[in-house]
């Protein structure tokens, strides 16, 4: 927590949120070598549970790499990488692909590990680069002007800046406060998210990443098995009139857990929640005086099938100090100023609506309410085990089948 009781300075830019996006933003402002002032709700010992966002694409590796040389590749090391892929239909295998070593140099394609451990990582290489962290830093209030914005905490202290990187999570004040509503649905189904213990020396698993439709020792409920490092992420898709408390009790949990993993499993749950996936995207990206921008779960939330939610939340923090610096350097133009943030909030809302699509089409794909697409599903599985793209299309559920959209060549992320 900062001790700090003086006034406080006015500075060029304030990052609220110390999670993925904000401290992209931290360490995008310190290598375009503007200060970074970080405010964080949460104190710097707050225990943060679950793997959540345990999935990094390459692109996203590639970028904290450009931004703090060494971090991509010290991320890339402490996680896992799978090389195979299965899915099955009712117990039966209908596709699986394995995929040879990569011969490249440099940052791998992905790698697996808690996200807890990757903001670890970043944090790390922020205290390295002079960014300064204010720790139980609550956000009671926002008033953006022409001119600059104004925050106060909720221990009335008031902190003032040019510009703020709004990183503060999916309940953001800074949304609320400049009246940028969420927008879209949540999934009618439950879903119970699990992480475990790895038992390497009594019950290893082969590191491969596998989807169950209609798993038979589950009632015919979905499932998604996940490696990371030291773990295992689980995800069983309840149908829509269970009660979830079946399912994440301790009894629960050793009831079906070992029905589709080695029986001590069931008692090696570090962690275990419940969502119903919410697809919404921030009414806009920023405000009326172009002077506070949403990235990450405060512009948008996603179901996690393709890792698009931290994968996007990356190059949201990084195209938000690119429109900042650019801001800031147009000197007394006020115009240039506000179109170069008008930008920025265009162009990620439209990446963010087309990967709030790319999500809906996974969580479609997995959870088949349409009965045209129930029917296609059990035709292609039919006919998986002759025909490879039948298996294939089943296969892509975790990802979503590919969408033919505006945008779909730059907006994935």
């Amino acid at each position: 927590m900062s001790t700090s009781t003086g006034p406080t300075p006015r500075h060029p830019v304030l990052v609220v949120g110390a999670g993925p996006a904000g401290l992209s933003a931290a360490l995008a402002l310190r290598a375009a070598g503007l200060p970074a002032v970080v405010l964080e709700r949460r104190t710097e010992s707050t225990v943060r549970p679950g793997s959540r966002a345990a999935y990094l694409h390459g692109a996203s590796l590639r970028e904290l790499e450009r931004l703090s040389p060494g971090l991509g590749h010290e991320i890339a090391g402490r996680g896992v990488m799978w090389a195979t892929k299965r899915s099955y239909w009712a117990g039966q295998e209908v596709y699986t692909r394995t995929y040879p070593p990569s011969t490249r140099e440099g940052l791998p394609h992905f790698t697996s590990l808690p996200q807890v451990i990757t903001e670890d990582l970043m944090a790390a290489a922020c205290r390295k680069r002079g960014v300064e962290f204010h720790w139980g830093v609550e956000i009671a209030s926002a008033l953006s002007t022409p001119e600059g914005v104004l925050l106060k905490d909720s221990t009335g202290r008031e902190w003032q800046a040019d510009y703020v990187v709004a990183a503060d999570g999916s309940r953001s004040a800074l949304r609320s406060a400049i009246d940028s509503p969420l927008e879209g649905p949540r999934s009618r189904n439950t879903f119970v998210v699990v992480d475990l213990d790895d038992d390497p020396e009594h019950n290893p698993l082969p590191m491969e990443r596998v989807f169950h439709y209609r798993h038979p020792n589950v009632g015919g409920r979905n499932v998604l098995t996940v490696p990371f490092a030291g773990g295992w992420r689980v995800d069983l898709n309840l149908l829509v009139n269970d009660d979830p408390e079946r399912f994440v009790s301790p009894e629960g949990l050793r009831r079906w857990i070992p029905r589709i993993l080695p029986e001590a499993y069931g008692d090696r749950v570090r962690w275990v929640s419940t969502y119903r996936f919410a697809q919404q995207v921030a009414q806009r990206f920023t405000d009326q005086h172009r002077r506070v921008l949403l990235t990450g779960e405060a512009a948008h939330l996603f179901a996690p099938f393709g890792a698009r939610g931290m994968n996007s939340s990356v190059p949201d923090a990084i195209r938000a100090v690119e429109a900042i610096t650019q801001a800031l350097d147009s000197g007394r133009d006020p115009a240039a100023a506000g179109a170069a943030i008008a930008r920025f909030a265009q162009d990620r809302k439209e990446a963010a609506t087309y990967n709030r699509a790319c999500a809906s089409a996974a969580l479609e794909h997995m959870l088949a309410h349409r009965p045209s697409l129930w029917l296609r599903q059990r035709a292609a599985a039919a006919v998986a085990a002759a025909g490879r793209r039948a298996g294939e299309w089943l296969d892509s559920a975790p990802y979503g089948p590919k969408l033919t959209a505006r945008g779909a060549g730059r907006g994935s992320y």
